[in-house]
């Protein structure tokens, strides 16, 4: 599994596109998976023979498990020994059955990252002298002897962890950090997790028995089954789903809680008459030049926010919490938060600022239409700087979003709808909305985020300010 994203750790396996006994080439599609941002395709770099898949469609993966593997050598082996499993590491033979160590064979590869020459679960662990690898029909791994005997304990490193000496122990980078942050030495935890990784738990109960001598913990209390009626639990189940929070789901919930305690928000509100702007997308849409363009009012509210950012650059900036600086951009990755059926995600568009009212229109047509397919990839979600976020589709008024995390504001476009509004002095019914600004209050203060949002307005109440302030 290929890290196909800066900072995931796992993805998830949607589907696969082969099966045992298929012919790949390099660069044909194997599988889809959805990490903690998108669905991703994932394409095999080599020609050969599928020999086993090795995770089922639904599960969960860490980045760097092996996921399928290919023959790749001649094609010795009938296509009916490719349905097998893979075959596990052999065991070290006895000294007496070789003298020398069997040549590596060529392992299956890791898609992403080249050929392996260690076992599918873990590293390779050191042998006993005179040691040699065993054959087993597909691949073969060489166990090197070592130039010492190892002495009986070599399986632990003294405080019966179960590492091997000299070996790096096997945690992922969240279970290292709060080892740190806990002051354990993780070749002291004993590991639990499949394949001798180091989990959460692990790292808790060393810390736990760090902190309370072993005597003092007392034995516990047998315990006693609660016996559970089975009416009762089909009665529960019956009344309540519960829904697996993965993918991008999971993502998103751990950002927007991360931005609404980290960034001091700030939410204001503007309604105002949007007729002109209403008449001026019917007029671009009987327009011959464009032709084939979706128009609609959110080309022209973006196009309006971007003219206002030129107004008043300031507020297209980011916060740097280690610097302690506000980072002002000289470019606009405009964000669409987009509605799809794997949860909410933000793509942007890159610098949208030097776009056409064309050229925007056919990005923010591209973007949309690559978010409902689930096809958007991590790039495409990442270093945005403001975002819009319409929840007019929905027939809502307004709302308080919440910013995306790194950026500085986010713009909430509620319904526009004909409502009674005093125009030159007469009551008439008139197209109005509400937008929704929230922002950073330590990169915009009241005054240039009020100047923004009153801007955006302003070019919307008479479109034609698209023309002259840009």
């Amino acid at each position: 599994m290929p890290d196909v994203g800066e900072g995931l750790t796992e993805a998830e396996i949607l589907k696969w596109y082969v099966q045992p006994g298929d012919t790949v080439t390099d660069g044909q599609v194997v599988c889809e998976v959805e990490t903690a941002k998108a669905a991703v395709e994932l394409p095999i770099p080599f020609d050969g023979v599928v020999h086993a898949l090795l995770f089922e469609e639904g599960t969960t993966v860490d980045v760097g498990q092996v996921i399928i593997s290919v023959q790749t050598g001649a094609a010795e082996e009938a296509p009916a020994a490719a349905a097998a499993a893979p075959a596990p590491v052999a065991a070290p033979a006895p000294a007496e059955a070789a003298e020398e160590p069997a040549p590596a064979a060529r392992q299956p590869v890791l898609v992403g990252y080249g050929v392996s020459q260690a076992s599918t679960k873990r590293r390779p662990r050191k042998a006993v002298p005179g040691a040699a690898a065993a054959q087993n029909g597909t691949a073969a791994v060489a166990v090197p002897a070592q130039p010492e005997a190892a002495p009986a304990a070599a399986g632990l490193n003294g405080s019966g962890s179960g590492h091997s000496v000299g070996e790096r122990p096997l945690a992922k980078p969240p279970v290292r950090k709060l080892a740190k942050d806990l002051g354990i030495d993780l070749a002291s935890v004993v590991p639990t997790g499949e394949g001798g990784v180091v989990t959460r738990e692990d790292v808790h109960a060393a810390a736990a028995a760090a902190i309370t001598p072993q005597a003092a913990v007392p034995a516990p209390a047998p315990a006693v089954p609660v016996p559970v009626q089975p009416e009762a639990a089909a009665a529960r189940e019956a009344r309540e789903t519960r829904i697996p929070v993965k993918g991008v789901r999971k993502v998103t919930a751990q950002a927007m809680v991360g931005s609404a305690f980290t960034a001091p928000h700030v939410t204001e509100f503007i309604t105002f008459d949007v007729t002109r702007t209403m008449k001026l997308v019917q007029e671009l849409k009987d327009d011959p030049d464009l032709a084939g363009l979706r128009i609609n009012p959110l080309l022209l509210i973006a196009k309006a926010v971007l003219v206002a950012i030129r107004r008043n650059p300031d507020v297209n900036a980011s916060w740097d919490e280690a610097a302690q600086e506000i980072v002002l951009k000289h470019y606009v990755n405009l964000g669409i938060a987009a509605a799809t059926p794997r949860g909410l995600i933000v793509p942007n568009i890159k610098d949208a600022h030097t776009k056409t009212l064309g050229e925007l229109s056919t990005a923010l047509s591209e973007l949309v239409g690559t978010a409902r397919e689930g096809k958007t990839s991590p790039a495409d979600m990442q270093n945005g700087t403001i975002t819009i976020t319409n929840v007019g589709v929905f027939g809502v008024d307004t709302g308080t979003p919440i910013l995306n995390p790194g950026e500085s504001a986010i713009l909430a476009v509620g319904a526009i709808k004909l409502q009674p509004w005093v125009h030159k002095g007469k009551v008439k019914a008139r197209h109005v909305t509400t937008l929704a600004l929230s922002f950073d209050h330590r990169l915009i203060d009241g005054e240039l985020g009020s100047k923004f949002l009153a801007d955006i307005a302003a070019v919307l109440e008479h479109p034609r300010r698209l023309v002259t302030w840009s």
